[in-house]
């Protein structure tokens, strides 16, 4: 952020919400919504901003009533607003409800969401600290962070690092879905180790079954096995050497019963119907890894589908949004942790070859790539289609033939 406030500057609190097994940002602001408000003056004090946007998931109705309620009571009492407290600085505050768009939880597709464009991330640079909201220097951060300001200010930066380890000091709220007997969310130290939270703070695996997978950091990360999981620390660095990333701090926990080619299938799609359509990779990549997780899921596609990671990283790396394109590692991820144990425990298809293989419903002899694919739709139309059923398929579509 530039130092002299020659221009506006603003801050824009990233409540969009919206990754798949994320659930801490809207329990901070239920039940403690003036935590959050008290941090944002600061931090808008702290970088000279003048106006403070808290931008809201839109089906967050009820967290999105309280935190308008709780502005009003910081209005009222002089907490916000013009000449705060007799201090002079004026800031004030505007909540925001988006319409529910994944795109828009990134910085600068949440920036063109507020300004009233379609949400869809741009190209950078310029960063937002130069450029931002309305063409003005801005500062985007998350729900959790404003939320730790006011008890650092209070306590120091050195009572803060008494928690965590040397490179990522602090606390962390840790999201545990899946199949645990007490999943929530758990404020812990960063450098926890990942088993003694499944085992000893969320009291085991459901059922007394093994554990198969973990995905540490939110449904975009890549998956850990359980031989992964068993040394890994939940820090940035400790995630990241055991092959995954921490992320936004959810522990999504998988037990021995679990199809991981469905599961991975299921975020695939999620990110397939949250695409913004901006960019072609992830506009048609998306849809084409559903279609061909789907095949491997019903045992009507060749080993080739989920091995072939070239195809995946070209997917990935030409995605505009962020480095990689969500959804991408999973699948890439799948292949050399899980794919031989799926294979197990559902009829494959053959082995990837260049020569004509049969068709598993028919036996018909066809070339293997668009071809295959193209005959397994008109073979097995009901299968061939990735939104024939489940909560999207009313808003199915058909491509027109080229």
């Amino acid at each position: 952020m530039p130092k002299e406030p020659t221009k506006p500057h603003y801050l824009l609190c990233n409540a969009d919400e919206s990754e798949p097994g994320t659930f801490k940002d809207r329990e901070l602001i239920r039940w403690d919504p003036h935590q959050l408000l008290e941090g944002c003056l600061i931090a808008a004090y702290a970088i000279r901003a003048k106006h403070v946007y808290v931008y809201c998931r839109g089906e967050f109705f009820e967290t999105t009533q309280i935190l308008a309620k709780a502005l009003e009571d910081a209005y009222a009492k002089g907490y916000a607003g013009k000449d705060i407290m007799g201090s002079g600085v004026d800031v004030d505050v505007t909540v925001h409800v988006g319409a529910g768009a994944y795109i828009c939880g990134e910085e600068t597709g949440l920036m063109n969401s507020l300004e009233g464009r379609r949400g869809q991330p741009r190209v950078k640079p310029p960063f937002p600290a130069a450029v931002g909201a309305f063409g003005m220097p801005s500062t985007v951060n998350n729900v959790e962070t404003l939320s730790a300001v006011p008890h650092i200010v209070t306590h120091g930066g050195q009572w803060y690092r008494q928690w965590g380890t040397e490179k990522s000091p602090g606390t962390k709220l840790f999201c545990v879905s899946g199949h645990v007997n007490k999943p929530g969310n758990y404020e812990l130290p960063l450098g926890f180790p990942l088993t003694d939270l499944i085992e000893d703070v969320c009291g085991g695996m459901r059922g007394g079954k093994a554990l198969k997978a973990v995905i540490p950091g939110g449904s975009s990360v890549p998956i850990l096995n359980a031989e992964e999981c068993a040394g890994c620390a939940l820090d940035y660095e400790g995630v990241q050497a055991a092959g995954s990333q921490l992320g936004c701090a959810s522990v999504i926990v998988m037990d021995e019963g679990t199809d991981i080619v469905k599961q991975v299938r299921r975020m695939v799609q999620f990110y397939m119907h949250e695409s913004c359509g901006q960019c072609t990779p992830c506009r048609e990549g998306t849809a084409w890894m559903t279609k061909v997780l789907r095949r491997i899921e019903e045992g009507h596609r060749n080993r080739c589908d989920i091995t072939n990671e070239k195809a995946g990283d070209h997917v990935g790396d030409r995605a505009r949004y962020d480095d990689r394109l969500d959804g991408h590692d999973a699948v890439v991820e799948l292949g050399p942790h899980f794919f031989d144990h799926e294979e197990n425990s559902r009829e494959r298809g053959v082995e990837c070859s260049r020569e004509p293989s049969a068709c598993a419903c028919c036996d018909e002899r066809v070339d293997h790539g668009l071809r295959q694919s193209k005959h397994i739709d008109e073979c097995l139309p009901d299968r061939g289609s990735y939104l024939n059923r489940g909560p999207f398929a009313s808003h199915q579509q058909t491509r027109p033939e080229r």
